[in-house]
């Protein structure tokens, strides 16, 4: 059974679990189960709660308390039905995840400098149809970069579901060395997605103005960007239906291999203020469940 730590966890492998389970049964269940349990789980996990609550007003200003709790629900409506289809996999019978594209042309003049591409992400829903839905026509390799998960049993379940979808995924930490096959993924002419709507304890950022309050972007990277002279096409993805998704290409970021700190702070504004366009028009599908 289940301890009250993993009830409390959105991030435990206790509802990692119940998601596999539920996404592999039957075709209705699969599809309209997971909001249900979405909203139910909101009612009992009211730090959670409170943090969307706090979000959502950041980014959208202060509503009524109907219209706060609806997008509060719908929020984790939505989390629990993407976290259901990336863990169902390919479903037999059913169409396959499909995804449509705005902005593709930012994408494809990053790749025409011939040195890989950075895309920058964040905890949007259906995030990680970047690297299964993307382009998948131009041959483009979509390595997904993570910082390890505080529960390494809720870790295993979601790679595993990952590999089992052909995404490949690699975990980063403080180790500097970490970052190598990053670099010789993007030096082979590859794609890394990093998410950077978060700036963890330990990681390095840049200080930014985001949703009108002081932020921080992880420097990660910008770093890597200068690095290789790979360009960064801030990319955010939204759930638009069931297996159903919406992907947005903003402009590229260029930085130098000799950039100096104000193109570095200058980059990760351009991060910023991406994040908070996209943000701003899907506020409900930003699974920002920390303060």
């Amino acid at each position: 059974m289940a301890d009250l730590a993993s009830l409390a966890s959105l991030d435990s492998a206790f509802w990692r679990r119940a998601a596999r389970f539920g996404a592999r049964g039957p075709t209705w269940f699969a599809r309209y189960s997971p909001p249900v349990i979405g909203v139910a789980i909101c009612a009992f996990a009211s730090d959670h709660r409170r943090v969307i609550a706090s979000n959502l007003k950041r980014v959208r200003g202060p509503c009524s308390p109907l219209r706060d709790s609806v997008d509060v629900a719908r929020t984790f409506a939505t989390y629990a039905s993407c976290l259901a289809e990336v863990l169902a996999g390919d479903v037999p019978g059913e169409e396959p995840a499909r995804a449509f594209v705005l902005g593709e042309g930012h994408v494809d003049a990053a790749l025409a400098d011939g040195r890989g591409i950075i895309f920058a992400t964040a905890h949007t829903a259906g995030w990680e149809a970047v690297g299964r839905l993307v382009w998948p026509d131009k041959g483009l390799k979509v390595m997904i970069v993570e910082t390890p998960e505080r529960d390494a049993a809720a870790r295993a379940i979601q790679d595993e579901a990952r590999r089992a979808i052909g995404v490949v995924v690699t975990h980063v930490g403080s180790d500097p060395f970490s970052a190598l096959p990053l670099v010789r993924h993007l030096r082979e002419g590859g794609a890394v997605a990093l998410q950077v709507d978060r700036c963890p304890a330990g990681l390095r950022g840049r200080a930014v103005r985001m949703f009108g309050e002081d932020a921080r972007i992880p420097e990660g990277p910008l770093r890597l960007s200068a690095l290789t002279e790979a360009p960064i096409v801030p990319l955010f993805t939204g759930r638009i239906g069931h297996r159903r998704y919406k992907i947005v290409a903003y402009p590229s970021i260029r930085i130098g291999r000799h950039a100096d700190e104000v193109a570095f702070d200058a980059g990760a504004q351009q991060l910023a203020d991406a994040i908070q366009d996209f943000v701003r028009s899907h506020p409900t599908q930003w699974f920002h469940f920390v303060t």
